[in-house]
């Protein structure tokens, strides 16, 4: 496959997917969502890959949620909220192999909603989490919320979202967001290490494993599937585009004097 916002290499068993646009952040756009949820299944179904790495090129970000100057063009034509998100969820959950997220920087918003989801995140002690929507005009129902109270306890997942505050790798492992946080030039070797003693356990074993989990947080997609289209209409608000106006202006966002 030729692709222009990933790479997809293969090492020793175990597929890397990297989204390969540092100039953003590795902020993802409609081409970018397109092309993560092809790698995935690609690696998720060839046999000779046992465990996928989700990574971010450079050093600076992981990802850092969706592309605002891609959400002034209505996401590559498909309108206000045409980012294919829920398809990519459901493709890191549904590929019968672990997915691990390797953060090497930010993961923030939708960034950090792909660490929660993936089945394991391992970082580097330049890592830094934390959530922007409620500062954007936005948020991100279904996974991003109620499975991460899931992952994190609802406690925390309310203060993650209520405040927008940025954690660190080793606040992240602390609340359970992430497995194990590494020496920044310790981090490659570490994952490819994890990955390669899934590939070493029984694959029919492991997506039986991961089917088990899932099954018990399933019905969070039918919350995400309401919440998307919740959100479709809150992004046509003024309320919303006030978050994206302010991020422009450099300026702190005035949202009380369009709440209804």
């Amino acid at each position: 496959m030729d692709f222009r916002d990933i790479l997809y290499e293969i090492r020793n068993g175990v597929a890397w997917i990297t989204i390969n646009r540092p100039e953003k952040m590795n902020a993802f756009r409609g081409t970018t969502c397109d092309e993560l949820i092809k790698a995935l299944n690609k690696a998720g179904y060839d046999r000779n890959v046992g465990c996928i790495v989700l990574a971010g090129a450079g050093d600076k970000a992981f990802c850092t949620g969706g592309d605002q100057s891609a959400h002034d063009g209505n996401y590559d034509g498909r309108g206000t909220i045409g980012l294919p998100m829920e398809e990519l969820h459901t493709a890191i959950r549904d590929v019968p192999k672990p997915v691990i997220a390797r953060v090497q920087g930010f993961a923030i918003g939708g960034g950090n909603v792909l660490c929660t989801i993936c089945d394991l995140t391992i970082c580097s002690e330049k890592a830094i989490f934390g959530q922007v929507g409620p500062k954007m005009g936005s948020v991100d129902p279904g996974y991003g919320t109620a499975f991460l109270a899931r992952v994190v306890g609802e406690k925390k997942a309310r203060e993650i979202w209520y405040l927008n505050k940025r954690y660190s790798g080793a606040e992240a492992v602390a609340m359970g967001l992430a497995n194990a946080c590494v020496p920044h030039d310790q981090l490659d070797a570490e994952v490819q290490q994890w990955a390669e003693t899934i590939c070493e356990r029984s694959p029919t074993a492991i997506a039986i494993a991961k089917r088990s989990f899932n099954m018990d947080t399933a019905h969070q997609s039918g919350i995400a599937g309401m919440g998307m289209y919740a959100l479709k209409l809150f992004y046509d608000t003024e309320e919303s585009r006030e978050g994206v106006a302010a991020l422009k202006d450099k300026r702190k966002p005035d949202f009380r004097k369009y709440a209804k």
